[in-house]
């Protein structure tokens, strides 16, 4: 046996105080005169003998009574082999997790009461004179020290459920930059959650004593939106947009008949049924129709229960008044650009000379075409690298008098095809890719007598495996027409003929109209739909096209605020610095409230994943002896933290001895005869 606090023991010394009350304990009697006694000395005898059994009964109720109080205070305990007993103040550090998940219920209690009770019962477990930190998923700066008891349980009663989420790795390491200030011997990690499987990896550190306690819900049901995108990266007024979502039935039941709701702009907009089984996910898709130029905000919304942060799923995208396209051209323009794109409302095509090109504006298009140039100037090269690496698009039709070392000098530092050599024998597709979004929607059926095009005069390509090449138009010897890299962000389409009639009839083709159109419609980078709420990231919007003094605001129908800011070049980079907390559409303005752009955030969808690990799991996790999983249904969770911390705590058992032994006083006092 050992004692927490030994120093009481010095306090046995007052076992000297009864016992030197009965020494000199002398009773005074009663003087009776009587006229003879000797039929008392029997009586007296008797009576002399009892009353010393009697004090003598009383004394030692009162030495064990005395000591019984004395080793209470001193709290003596057995320790358990396997835990090191250290003895003087501890250092507790406590993670609550407040996230969404512990919404659910257990026993018809939310996960996050009970976790807060549990907090409150393993304060009890320790005295007034250890520290404590209390920590959740908030990280919030006065939860990075350690405090009182009093404050700490100050603390638990102002826990909310919050849409932040970290890993334990993470939490863990915050609670040991707090645990390191202290200059206690013993420094204990709790741990209580319900210890979802993709946020509950950490490594153990033998330094500390963790206490793991998986809190478990009752029902495990969770259907949500994981994430959504459009089949194209750009969409247009009047287009028929194709929103692509991917949903997750994290439950154990099938879900049959759920229904989507789509609203655009707070319009309704598509609605449509959908079955999952469980544990399973699902590509599905919602049609609509683009009215409107401009910023767009979208919300799709599905039906679940009891889990329901995550049935909303907040976007916003701009839809463009018009789409900018340049030709740079050799010497003319050329006649069948401009026939296309003057029946195109939507597209503005913009002619400038490759000796007189403005290369401030480049970044301005969504594409450029080169139109027959003979070469290209290291300058053009370089700022046309550039644009494709930010996104743009690149359309080369090369003419038969193009300078191959020029070309090829430029296309080799892209890793694309090369010109090999000029073929002036007629070559005739034979093939187009209807697998490729620029032809996908083009054709309802390929026959095999389908009208291609034909070139009398092309260029071999070189045919490097490297090159990321995806052929779009394909010739009978198996060389392409058309050919697509992607480099970079962007996109590079080479045609290996002039866009002339005389190289060939690809300019008064019937396909050369949904080629260039297309083209123009799948440029481009696919914008970011949404953002996650807590996620440490940078937003991109427009910069203001005047530039004033305003500070820049995000606000929603519940929320105000300014984020950090950064311009580069024409973008904006908004910094929120976990100031956003609630999943919704918020807009950015300046002094004014005119939106300048539009943002859709959404809760981390890491909590909607229902896989948890239960205790037995945890114990095969972490088989190690400064590791405890706690079983969180027991009602004396106070106690089991003390067994396991301090061994069998005998205090209370010593505790109640000096208040028997009292009570045994009490009675010999007044029953016992003397």
């Amino acid at each position: 046996m050992s004692f927490l606090y030994p120093a009481f023991l010095g306090a046995l010394a007052a076992i000297s105080i009864p016992i030197i009350i009965h020494l000199f304990y002398f009773r005074r009697f009663k003087k009776v005169q009587f006229s003879q006694v000797k039929w008392l000395k029997e009586i007296k005898k008797e009576t002399a003998s009892r009353s010393r059994l009697k004090h003598l009964l009383v004394l030692l109720a009162r030495i064990a009574a005395i000591a019984a109080l004395v080793f209470a205070f001193a709290q003596p305990f057995l320790p358990k082999k396997e835990t090191a007993v250290v003895q003087g103040t501890r250092a507790v550090s406590i993670f609550v997790d407040n996230s969404f998940s512990m919404n659910a219920t257990g026993a018809d209690v939310p996960l996050l009461d009970q976790a807060k009770a549990k907090a409150t019962q393993i304060a009890e477990a320790y005295s007034n004179e250890d520290d404590f930190q209390l920590i959740t998923n908030d990280l919030e700066a006065r939860h990075q020290r350690l405090v009182p008891k009093e404050a700490f349980e100050g603390y638990i009663d102002e826990i909310q459920s919050s849409p932040q989420v970290h890993s334990l790795g993470k939490i863990i390491e915050r609670q040991k930059q707090a645990l390191e200030s202290s200059s206690a011997k013993q420094k204990n990690i709790f741990i209580i959650s319900d210890f979802q499987k993709n946020i509950s990896e950490f490594q153990n550190d033998t330094a500390y004593q963790f206490y793991l306690l998986p809190l478990q819900a009752t029902a495990q049901a969770n259907v949500f939106i994981d994430s959504l995108w459009f089949d194209t990266p750009v969409q247009t007024v009047g287009q028929n947009a194709t929103l692509l979502l991917r949903i997750n039935n994290s439950g154990q039941n099938d879900v049959e008949n759920s229904r989507l709701s789509l609203s655009i702009n707070n319009e309704t907009k598509a609605l449509k049924d959908f079955s999952l089984k469980a544990n399973a996910q699902l590509v599905d898709t919602l049609r609509f129709v683009i009215t409107d130029a401009g910023w767009n905000r979208g919300k799709v919304n599905l039906s679940d229960y009891p889990i329901n942060f995550d049935d909303d799923y907040f976007f916003a995208f701009n839809i463009a008044a018009e789409m900018k396209v340049l030709a740079i051209n050799a010497e003319q323009e050329s006649k069948y650009l401009n026939a296309l794109f003057a029946k195109e409302a939507t597209i503005s095509l913009s002619n400038q000379l490759a000796t007189k090109l403005d290369y401030a504006t480049l970044n301005d298009y969504r594409v450029i075409i080169l139109n027959n140039l003979s070469q290209v100037s290291s300058g053009l090269a370089a700022e046309l690298s550039q644009y494709l690496a930010n996104g743009g698009s690149v359309v080369i039709f090369i003419p038969e008098n193009a300078n191959t070392q020029s070309y090829n000098e430029w296309l080799g530092a892209m890793q694309v095809n090369r010109l090999a050599q000029l073929n002036r024998n007629p070559r005739a597709v034979s093939n187009i890719n209807t697998q490729q979004e620029i032809f996908n929607d083009v054709f309802e059926k390929v026959s095999e007598n389908l009208d291609l095009p034909q070139a009398n005069v092309s260029w071999d390509m070189t045919s490097y495996a490297n090159t990321n090449e995806q052929i779009l138009l394909k010739y009978k010897d198996g060389g392409a027409m058309l050919g697509k890299y992607q480099v970079g962000d962007g996109k590079l389409y080479l045609v290996n003929v002039g866009l002339n009639n005389t190289a060939s009839n690809l300019p008064t083709h019937a396909i050369f109209v949904p080629m260039m159109i297309k083209t123009v419609l799948v440029s481009g980078v696919s914008p970011t739909l949404a953002y996650t709420v807590g996620k440490d990231q940078f937003i991109e919007m427009p910069a203001p096209s005047v530039k004033t003094e305003n500070i820049i605001h995000l606000k929603s129908d519940s929320e105000d605020f300014i984020p950090g800011q950064q311009l580069r070049g024409k973008t904006l980079l908004l910094a929120l610095n976990n100031q956003l907390k609630n999943a919704g559409t918020y807009f950015s303005y300046e002094t004014a409230e005119q939106p300048l752009a539009y943002f859709g955030f959404n809760y981390n969808r890491r909590e909607s994943v229902l896989d948890y690990y239960n205790a037995d799991a945890l114990k095969n996790m972490f088989a190690a002896p400064n590791v405890h999983i706690i079983d969180a249904q027991r009602a004396d969770i106070a106690q089991t933290v003390g067994d396991i911390d301090k061994g069998v705590a005998l205090w209370k058992i010593c505790l109640l001895l000096a208040l028997a032994f009292f009570l045994i006083e009490s009675l010999l006092l007044r029953f016992m005869p003397e």
